[in-house]
């Protein structure tokens, strides 16, 4: 979304996709808490009345970041619904989830898990909408291999609710020992001995 040309004597527009962008790394390194506006502000290249006109305040701009983040960097879950078995969504789940944990181009980590793990100031609601988040994507899994379930890809009696919180649970814990500097061959060895849970398609 880029602004609209302002009107003479008013700041120049800028390109608010860019911007949020730029939050979302403020946000991720430095988790909900530790970034400041100051620091929001310079990273993002626009002056704080020019941040609350085009994104609200501080929270609103967080809640922003993270469905840009989901849209983005998180496209891979989405993607991981649509294989063609229950398996191949676990593996391309987290198999992805492991190399954008561990991009160089992006922080360690990620930004759903750091982002709001310290309740602050804002009485929780930040960890709560990050827990929400988190919530909403599990059940999304387990949806998708309850119709693995269903279909006869999985064995009829799997506890596809307790199948997608381990997977869920390994994902966010792959982000706390990412951020802690963990690699991504270490990671993935995880996702192999994860996967053996995982009953192949006519197995």
């Amino acid at each position: 979304m880029t602004t609209e040309p302002a009107p003479r004597g008013r700041p120049r527009a800028f390109d608010a996709d860019a911007a949020l962008d730029k939050a979302v790394e403020v946000f991720w390194r430095l988790g909900y808490e530790g970034a400041s506006m100051s620091a929001l502000t310079e990273a993002m290249g626009i002056n704080r009345p020019s941040l609350y006109a085009a994104f609200g305040d501080k929270e609103a701009l967080f809640r922003l970041a993270v469905a840009r983040y989901a849209e983005i960097d998180m496209a891979y879950a989405q993607q991981a619904l649509e294989q063609p078995t229950a398996y191949a969504v676990v593996e391309h789940f987290l198999r992805a989830n492991v190399e954008a944990l561990t991009r160089p181009d992006r922080p360690a980590g990620c930004l759903s898990v750091q982002g709001g793990l310290a309740t602050g100031s804002d009485g929780g609601r930040v960890a709560a909408f990050l827990a929400r988040s988190r919530l909403a994507g599990e059940r999304a899994l387990a949806e998708r291999l309850a119709r693995s379930a269903a279909e006869g890809d999985l064995p009829a009696d799997t506890d596809t609710v307790a199948m997608a919180r381990f997977v869920m649970a390994l994902s966010e814990g792959h982000a706390v020992h990412a951020a802690a500097g963990v690699g991504r061959s270490e990671l993935h060895a995880s996702v192999d001995v994860a996967l053996r849970a995982i009953p192949l398609a006519g197995a």
